[in-house]
């Protein structure tokens, strides 16, 4: 498994005070560094962290693989084309939410999301769509021609009892083996930290995690780098 970093939060603290540091750019080298597999960052309509600037030196910088979040609308689809991620991951937004609250719509999106996958495919640039695990949108994401899946995991992070826990933990690793045997990559995301990551670990079929918040709020305390190192020493241990 593979840990892939979300430096949003870097960009949070920044505007919080309208100042130019932290610089999120300079965190993603540093994470990096200290082994992180790839770079997530969430271009939001209303730029209310990650903004232009940050996307276009990401893409100079990231050497590892650059993950660009957005809708899937049409200006984003333009920023990605002139940017070239190396892969994009589509998700809702919703201009009141703190944060993704949770998976595509793909059934009243398919369309959309097919046009999307193909201006993408047409850069070369790999499609990721940030799903619920339920079938259906498994099904619908190899209609619409995706290359990668994202289960949100934000429902099984905020279970608070164990029963509920499990029945989550189930069903994300259902719907991985059932991505994985239609040729998709599973990857997974979203609430995730150092201490209910250790399930995770036991679902073959999800080849990489992507982790923001947990890294970052640790990082206060013991660094960026050591935040990320002992993340990445979790999941290859």
């Amino acid at each position: 498994m593979k840990l892939t970093v979300n430096i949003d939060h870097i960009a949070t603290i920044r505007e919080a005070r309208g100042e130019i540091e932290p610089d999120p750019v300079i965190a993603a080298g540093i994470c990096e560094l200290a082994g992180a597999e790839g770079i997530v960052c969430h271009l939001r309509e209303d730029r209310r962290h990650i903004n232009d600037r940050d996307v276009r030196l990401l893409r100079e910088v990231v050497k590892t693989k650059l993950d660009l979040e957005m809708a899937p609308t049409d200006e984003m689809v333009r920023i990605a084309r002139e940017i070239l991620p190396d892969l994009v991951t589509l998700v809702p937004e919703n201009r009141q939410e703190l944060t993704t609250e949770g998976g595509l719509n793909t059934r009243v999106m398919i369309e959309r999301l097919t046009h999307v996958i193909d201006e993408m495919h047409s850069k070369e640039i790999l499609v990721s769509l940030f799903l619920d695990p339920e079938p259906e949108a498994i099904d619908n994401a190899v209609t619409a021609g995706a290359d990668i899946i994202e289960i949100h995991t934000g429902k099984f992070a905020n279970c608070i009892d164990e029963e509920s826990r499990i029945n989550e933990l189930s069903k994300i690793g259902t719907i991985a083996r059932m991505a994985d045997e239609l040729g998709l990559v599973v990857t997974a995301g979203h609430g995730l930290n150092y201490y209910n990551i250790f399930p995770m670990l036991s679902i073959r079929e999800i080849s990489e995690v992507s982790i923001g918040h947990a890294i970052i709020s640790r990082a206060v305390f013991t660094g960026l780098s050591r935040a990320v190192e002992d993340m990445v020493n979790i999941i290859r241990k």
